[in-house]
């Protein structure tokens, strides 16, 4: 019988070895040659991102923010006294003009003192009255008095005279030529103090009279003061404009300084925007702005910008300079825009969904036509409501991508279909 030989067996084994180690050498080449390959790249509908051309030219640096048309004259109107809503004769959106009564109240109380206080005015009256007819009467009695004395005077005067002539002839006694020169001085002295006690007395009717009608027109003070109260029972505008607001409801009692209404001049608006308080900083008084009313533009300028900062946002007043178009009224929502500088010559592209002021971010830049975008760093500068400074990373006729892309962080590389 044959025996096998052994140098065949050794052979076959020495064959499979080598043919193991053959291919496990290649498994560990291509597992070597696959790691070290790139990512495949994922494609991307072209249609759904924003593509953008970097450019170099003058740039307009403008803010942007939401807000609303409002009356650059309002006027709350008040409550003068207290009292009940009993009706309410206009409504919110009218035409109004200043004698037009917005709101009758009712107030039995000052209806009461009203009253009161006129006659009150009369009583006062009715005693000036009596009172200057009493003091007229004094002084006629005392004018009579000074009017006595003075005839007594006269005639003691000439008796003394015609005493003195005749006592020169001696038909008269000296004694009563010196009685009669007495009786003359003494109604001449009389004479005076009556006349001193009617001028004082006149003094003192004028001092009585002017009390008194201090008293009366204190009293018709009230009186007007309260009928004026109860006239503004009913109230008025005040002022010609649209009412806006009546924000109380009939049987509501309401108190003095209460608001009752809101009246504003339609024709004179301002528009005030919400402006992110990141962009709000470089605005200043006098900057030019924008405002679409979604029914036409009206140009302005900022007048005012409110130093305190709420919900992240700060309030800039813009004063219209244009004529208002159709359909702008108070409240109405509007967009407005502030240019805060010119930039003559710098490289800029549209502002990308997450790009920042100041700030380096990373864009996809379109290559190979066009079909390929790769990842580059990008260092941006100043930025506007829709466009952006780019500092480094761009050059003029790039194109890149502006789009939210965070999908795609992971890849460096993407293609376009």
């Amino acid at each position: 019988m044959d025996i096998p030989r052994k140098s065949q067996a050794r052979k076959r084994l020495i064959r499979r070895i080598i043919y193991t180690v053959i291919l496990l050498g290649a498994i560990g080449g291509i597992s070597w040659y696959l790691r070290r390959l790139a990512p495949a790249a994922p494609s991307v509908d072209r249609a759904t991102v924003w593509i953008d051309t970097v450019k170099r030219g003058p740039m307009t640096r403008s803010v942007r923010g939401l807000g609303k048309l409002v009356p650059e004259e309002i006027r709350w109107i008040p409550a003068i006294t207290e009292g009940r809503v009993e009706r309410k004769l206009v409504q919110a959106g009218t035409v109004v003009r200043p004698e037009t009564i917005l709101v009758e109240l009712s107030n039995p109380t000052l209806e009461q003192e009203t009253l009161n206080a006129e006659w009150d005015w009369k009583a006062a009256e009715s005693s000036y009255t009596d009172l200057k007819v009493k003091l007229e009467c004094q002084a006629l009695a005392l004018e009579a008095d000074v009017a006595r004395v003075r005839s007594d005077f006269s005639q003691a005067k000439l008796r003394a005279e015609a005493d003195e002539d005749l006592a020169k002839q001696g038909l008269v006694p000296e004694l009563t030529l010196k009685l009669e020169k007495v009786t003359a001085e003494e109604l001449g002295k009389r004479l005076k103090i009556e006349q001193e006690r009617a001028e004082i007395s006149k003094e003192s009717v004028k001092a009585q009279l002017a009390v008194q009608r201090v008293r009366v027109e204190q009293l018709k003070a009230v009186f007007e003061l309260k009928r004026s109260q109860l006239a503004q029972l009913k109230v008025r505008a005040g002022v010609a404009g649209v009412l806006q607001l009546i924000p109380i409801e009939v049987g509501q009692r309401v108190t003095p300084g209460a608001n009752l209404a809101r009246v504003a001049n339609p024709t004179k608006l301002k528009a005030e925007l919400n402006i992110a308080e990141t962009q709000a900083k470089d605005i200043q008084i006098g900057q030019r702005a924008s405002i679409d009313t979604r029914n036409g533009i009206i140009a302005g300028r900022v007048s005012r910008k409110d130093p305190a900062v709420q919900n992240g946002t700060v309030t800039v007043d813009v004063a219209l300079e244009g004529e208002l178009p159709k359909g702008a009224v108070p409240d109405l929502s509007v967009d407005g825009t502030v240019e805060l500088e010119k930039l003559d010559d710098v490289i800029f592209v549209g502002r990308p969904v997450q790009g920042q002021a100041e700030s380096q971010i990373t864009l996809f830049k379109l290559q190979l036509e066009g079909k390929e975008a790769i990842r580059v760093p990008v260092k941006l500068g100043r930025s506007s409501v829709n466009t952006i400074e780019i500092r480094d990373g761009l050059k003029p006729g790039d194109q890149v991508i502006l789009s939210d892309m965070t999908a795609q962080d992971a890849f460096d590389r993407i293609r376009l279909n």
